[in-house]
């Protein structure tokens, strides 16, 4: 079988080797006993490891040269943690310590820029929130965080959100194996949104006559704006019945007020 070049960073992909499971530990007992040569060998020997990863950022940035030197920081960073006495694959090991290399640099390199301070006070907004679940049972609300940092709920959230990455409008968000959804389907037209009284009404005589589930999860998608999967592990199923129980909500809702 033909082995195809493909060029990153000046690295022909095709010559890049693969190491077993044996050599890697041999390798790592040199390296950790001194040897930098080992080293060098360890990250050559897994850089389609950080290849493997890349694929699921295509389209992501413009430059892909940039996110495979980002991986193989996290690479490094990997070999130099990785501890034999844990007895797991490097593999499981080193892949999220590339993902958190990638995404921190798409995070902090990416076309929307958040400043340090709201940075700052997002990860305080998070140690705080750890510390109230530590002393109350269950996740306290974005009204009690903000009461305890004294900071509106609109800052707390504002916060929050600067840590999601950013994604295209075009990114598929759902697919049970016939037409996929895409994020832009979900965003509101405000020209469309506008409701006459009557309108709203009804929507609201509809909504109350749903069964409680149906209601349950249309209102916290669309009045608390929480995502699916969010909602399946809060409730314990699965993602597709979530959606399942979404559309069929919205079909009796349709049936009701058209």
């Amino acid at each position: 079988m033909a082995r195809h070049k493909v060029e990153i960073c000046g690295v022909n992909t095709a010559n890049i080797k693969v190491l077993s499971n044996e050599e890697m530990i041999e390798l790592f007992k040199k390296y950790q006993s001194g040897d930098t040569l080992a080293k060098e060998l360890l990250i050559q020997g897994n850089l389609k490891l950080v290849l493997s990863i890349l694929k699921n950022y295509t389209g992501r940035t413009d430059n892909m040269d940039d996110l495979f030197q980002v991986g193989c920081i996290g690479l490094i960073k990997a070999i130099d943690n990785f501890n034999l006495n844990f007895e797991v694959k490097f593999s499981t090991y080193a892949c999220p310590m590339i993902v958190g290399e990638i995404k921190r640099f798409l995070r902090d390199n990416g076309s929307l820029r958040v400043s340090r301070s709201i940075k700052e006070q997002a990860y305080k907004i998070l140690k705080k929130k750890e510390e109230m679940m530590n002393k109350q049972d269950g996740e306290p609300s974005i009204s009690q965080v903000a009461h305890e940092l004294n900071l509106t709920e609109y800052e707390v959230n504002n916060a929050l959100e600067s840590l999601k990455d950013t994604i295209s409008m075009y990114e598929p968000i759902y697919n049970d194996g016939g037409d996929t959804i895409y994020l832009v389907d979900q965003l509101e037209d405000r020209e469309e949104a506008k409701f006459s009284l009557e309108n709203r009404v009804m929507l609201r005589q509809a909504i109350q006559k749903l069964k409680d589930r149906e209601k349950y999860i249309l209102l916290q998608r669309y009045f608390m704006g929480k995502t699916q999967m969010e909602l399946a592990e809060e409730i314990g199923i699965s993602q597709a019945q979530i959606s399942r129980l979404e559309k069929s909500g919205l079909d009796h809702i349709k049936k009701m007020i058209l």
